[in-house]
């Protein structure tokens, strides 16, 4: 099995597939990786020999992946908060952030429902 990053890479998909395992990686990044490290994108990850994978890890550590990429994106958002941009704002307040409606839907971010007491009807 391939590692990668401390990824093991699923081993009956294509080389470029196998690669979005990665955090960071996406399909057309993988094809990139793929042809500068001159590997065959269509090879099954199974398949690739030793001499493939050290040069797919090379290409690999010249992208931002993994932790330092999941570490950026944390911080960029503490930053956000603390200057108390609208984006940071509406992070503290759980909603959501890009503009999307939220009196129907966003229960994603908001979760669940919060019960209201019932008031009682009052009869005739």
């Amino acid at each position: 099995m391939a590692r990668i990053k401390n990824i093991e890479l699923p081993g009956e998909k294509q080389a470029w597939i196998g690669l979005t395992a990665i955090y960071g990686i996406g399909k057309s990044l993988g094809k990139t990786i793929c042809k500068d490290a001159k590997v065959d994108a269509a090879k099954k990850v199974k398949d690739l020999t030793e001499d493939e994978i050290t040069a797919i890890r090379k290409e690999v550590e010249k992208y931002l992946t993994e932790g330092d990429l999941r570490r950026d994106t944390q911080m960029n958002i503490k930053n956000k908060m603390e200057i108390n941009c609208y984006e940071g704002i509406r992070h503290k307040k759980g909603l959501p952030v890009r503009g999307q409606r939220t009196n129907r839907n966003a229960r994603t971010r908001k979760g669940r429902g919060k019960v209201v007491a019932n008031k009682k009807k009052v009869g005739k």
